[in-house]
């Protein structure tokens, strides 16, 4: 069954989650043939229950102790901008969607997803883009983040928060 995993990281990111269940979103998901969603909605008020998405298997929980088996069963991975999510994911050579929370202060997360933008591991957007996003993307263009880069990323993240 073809899924889409989203993740807010240890964070709360409500409007996101809020977002991948609106009715818009979801037809989004089904026209791209994705089938279930999986939300990790962390510390978030927000609960979407099953039924909220009547037309894709929808599963939810807060945390787990790892979250690398939802990433690997994921065709999508839709994460918030956050280093370790986005590392997580590119690790394990997953199409990666990030979406940017664009109410924080000093959004440094802006910064990563445009780099990592531009070598073409990623898309990213933000919550008011997001259904455009996912009815407009082309996951092909993305180019695979070798372990080897992991390196050029830190000190990118150095650098972008100042360390």
């Amino acid at each position: 069954m073809k899924t889409v995993f989203v993740t807010v990281g240890t964070t709360s990111f409500d409007e996101l989650i809020l977002k991948m269940t609106t009715t818009d979103a979801v037809q989004a998901l089904k026209a791209c043939g994705y089938e279930r969603l999986v939300l990790q909605v962390g510390k978030g008020s927000v609960l979407p229950a099953p039924e909220s998405c009547p037309d894709l298997t929808l599963e939810v929980f807060r945390f787990k102790n790892s979250i690398s088996e939802d990433i690997g069963r994921a065709d999508l991975v839709i994460s918030h901008a956050g280093a370790g999510s986005c590392l997580e994911a590119l690790g394990a050579a997953k199409p990666l969607l990030v979406v940017v929370n664009d109410k924080l202060m000093d959004n440094h997360q802006l910064e990563l997803a445009r780099q990592l933008h531009k070598e073409s591991h990623l898309l990213y957007c933000t919550c008011s883009t997001l259904t455009d996003t996912l009815t407009t993307m082309d996951l092909s263009v993305l180019v695979p983040f070798s372990p080897a880069q992991t390196t050029h990323f830190a000190h990118f993240l150095d650098k972008a928060l100042g360390v």
